[in-house]
């Protein structure tokens, strides 16, 4: 079974619905199941829902209406019969939306974040379903909900591996095209999880591997994997081959185009992962798999923005030993602080965070009474895999490198 995986930049519109129906019907979709994200920037504009439902009630219906009103669009293009039962189904999701928002008593951010923020998802699929079957293509809507079991770490879910298994097996008919959504799952009391975000690849890899699936196909707007992010640098190069523990390498320190999650999986089961162009899905693009590095091998930069560099040292000049080290990291992890970057000597340590749950205020108040620190916000963080002079070079003209960082394979520079 393959398993093929199409982000919100690929049905982020009508003509991208129809153009999903084109690759499917150019590529095949026997023995195949699709994970779908939510459309464009669905994800974004529900996450606005939930701080307008924390911040400011009077605007949680608005907000709303905006989703409501882009998908009404993107219905009213794809489907010609005004009482078409897809009408019906998407507004009974978000009518779903709006109840939970109405009775939910829950003060945690986290919980009412994953039970709203979903929905992107599911009414997506709603929708992709229904066209599908417009389009002659029968097709059978999973909510990934049943299948995927994890802990309640809402936000970030950890995977129940045996009960997903036994789910995935138990509920689903191989012999259909089946599609699902990406990102989700739920807990032991049936409450909506998220896998963090762009965890929709994440959920193909959990599905081939409950699957023993033949290959898993991330379909993207870009030829596959490249040596950079075209949005931040002019020159990139298309990867054709990456090994499993090259593309994880990648993966850790922040390539974009594969989630970090993702690999592990694949490479237990050998399942080999291609990413490829929904505009051009005849070209092969990237394929990762069994094998030595990259080809070809070529300096691969990676950026994170909006990073945090904090700068610790003993107040009394005292060593920084592995006491203060294990309880600034119980710190970090209180905070859901990510942690990119280390560098430390005797009296002083420097962390490159990312401060993904905007935890930081609280955390430096805590730090401050033990250490002297010195903070650094908004700072990036640049790493290039397979490094020679002139790739840093081209990194440290024209920016202020507040730490370098080297190792046989990988550079890292912080830089403001």
């Amino acid at each position: 079974m393959r398993i093929f995986k199409f982000g919100g930049a690929s049905v982020k519109d009508a003509d991208g619905v129809k153009n999903l129906v084109r690759v499917l019907r150019e590529v095949g979709y026997q023995d195949t199941f699709l994970v779908v994200s939510a459309m464009g920037k669905t994800t974004n504009a529900m996450e606005r829902v939930v701080e307008a439902y924390f911040e400011d009630k009077s605007k949680v219906t608005t907000t709303i209406q905006e989703v409501v009103e882009y998908h009404e669009g993107i219905l009213n293009e794809l489907f010609e019969e005004d009482n078409h039962p897809v009408y019906h189904q998407v507004k009974l999701l978000f009518e779903e939306v709006k109840g939970f928002l109405a009775w939910n008593k829950s003060p945690k951010y986290a919980f009412v974040y994953d039970q709203v923020v979903g929905y992107g998802e599911l009414v997506s699929t709603t929708i992709v379903s229904h066209y599908l079957a417009q389009e002659g293509i029968p097709n059978t809507w999973q909510d990934v909900r049943e299948m995927i079991k994890t802990d309640a770490s809402y936000r970030d879910a950890r995977v129940n591996w045996e009960k997903s298994q036994q789910e995935v097996n138990a509920r689903l008919d191989k012999t259909q095209l089946n599609i699902t959504q990406g990102f989700l799952g739920s807990d032991d009391n049936n409450f909506t999880t998220t896998l963090g975000r762009e965890g929709s690849d994440y959920t193909a890899a959990i599905l081939a591997y409950c699957l023993n699936a033949s290959s898993v196909t991330i379909w993207k707007d870009v030829p596959g994997v490249l040596n950079a992010d075209p949005r931040n640098f002019e020159k990139t190069h298309l990867l054709h081959q990456i090994s499993y523990r090259e593309a994880i390498e990648l993966a850790f320190y922040g390539a974009s185009v594969i989630h970090p999650k993702t690999l592990q999986p694949l490479q237990r089961k050998e399942i080999p992962l291609h990413v490829k162009s929904f505009m051009h899905p005849e070209k092969s693009g990237t394929v990762v798999g069994k094998g030595k590095g990259i080809e070809p091998l070529v300096p691969c930069f990676i950026v994170k923005k909006n990073q945090v560099l904090l700068k610790l040292s003993s107040l009394d000049f005292s060593f920084i030993m592995e006491d203060n080290i294990s309880e600034i990291f119980a710190l970090f992890h209180q905070h859901g602080m990510k942690v990119d970057l280390i560098q430390n000597s005797a009296i002083s340590f420097s962390v490159c965070l990312d401060n993904r749950f905007g935890g930081l205020p609280q955390m430096l108040q805590t730090l401050k009474n033990k250490f002297k620190v010195v903070c650094h916000e908004d700072v990036a963080l640049y790493t290039i895999r397979h490094f020679n002079d002139e790739a840093v070079r081209s990194l440290q003209n024209g920016h202020s490198v507040l730490v370098e960082q080297r190792g046989k394979e990988t550079v890292q520079l912080v830089v403001k």
